[in-house]
């Protein structure tokens, strides 16, 4: 039986270690949220950390081993990394939605994040059956084990949160896919491509509701959003913005020219 708050929810997910379980609770608690209109906000007590899987082995970045992404071991490696951003983003949404609810937000807040939530539960599920079908599965893998850093740096701090997650760790995505869905093109993975464009466009509504509630959370407390954003991203960001950027993605999802590249110079 599902909790009976969206917050209860949320906590219910973050602490679910298998990849599979996570999602489909994931999916099941957004639907509860869908199918109940008056479904109450609540409290939590969120782990710092979310349960895990024992596999994949989470190894620092440097450690990561490299494949040739040309290769059919370097395309399951690529898919591999993937499907582990798109799990931890699947934690990351339900983290926000579990750890500052001693903020008021009007319900729409909890409504973008439950659905970008939702949609990243989906697309692991889309990036695990790319894996099947190469012969492979999430946790075959080593991954990266600093995804989560940022959620534990911004745990006190929602504007940090949405400046830090939303408005560069996923804007980072809109930079990057592009390329992604061109490799699988020149491989004939017709499939892939396809779950990678089904990201591409879903990822711009959440860097869209990381840049609209920062900037309400700016308004409410009389702040210039620029500066503002400039000064999180220094304090919290480890490591600088590096181009290049897909600035007309960045665009549609909110962020202006002037709010990234200035660090990217800076940098």
């Amino acid at each position: 039986m599902l909790p009976d708050t969206i917050a209860a929810c949320a906590e219910a997910v973050l602490r679910t270690a298998d990849a599979t379980e996570k999602t489909t609770l994931s999916r099941a608690c957004v639907q509860k949220w869908r199918d109940t209109p008056d479904m109450p906000i609540g409290t939590a007590k969120p782990p710092l950390q979310p349960a895990r899987p024992a596999e994949p082995e989470l190894l620092s970045p440097r450690d990561v081993p490299r494949r040739r992404p040309g290769t059919p071991a370097g395309r399951i490696a690529l898919l591999h990394a993937i499907a582990h951003i798109e799990l931890n983003a699947v934690d990351l949404h339900w983290d926000v939605i579990a750890r500052f609810t001693h903020i008021p937000m009007p319900r729409g807040f909890y409504d973008d994040w439950v659905r970008a939530a939702d949609e990243e539960s989906k697309h692991f599920g889309l990036l695990n059956a790319r894996l099947s079908a190469y012969g492979s599965h999430y946790g075959a893998l080593p991954a990266h084990a600093g995804m989560w850093r940022a959620a534990e740096d911004t745990a006190n701090d929602l504007e940090a949160r949405l400046a830090v997650v939303p408005m560069v760790l996923e804007a980072r995505g809109l930079d990057v896919t592009p390329g992604m869905i061109t490799l699988f093109e020149k491989a004939g993975d017709d499939d892939s491509v396809a779950a990678l464009k089904t990201i591409y466009a879903e990822e711009v509504g959440h860097v869209a509701y990381g840049s609209k509630w920062f900037h309400y959370l700016c308004g409410r407390h009389e702040k210039d959003p620029k500066p503002a954003f400039h000064h999180l991203v220094k304090t919290y960001f480890h490591g600088p913005l590096k181009p290049p950027f897909n600035d007309e993605k960045r665009a549609e999802a909110g962020l202006p020219l002037d709010f990234y590249w200035p660090l990217a110079e800076e940098a």
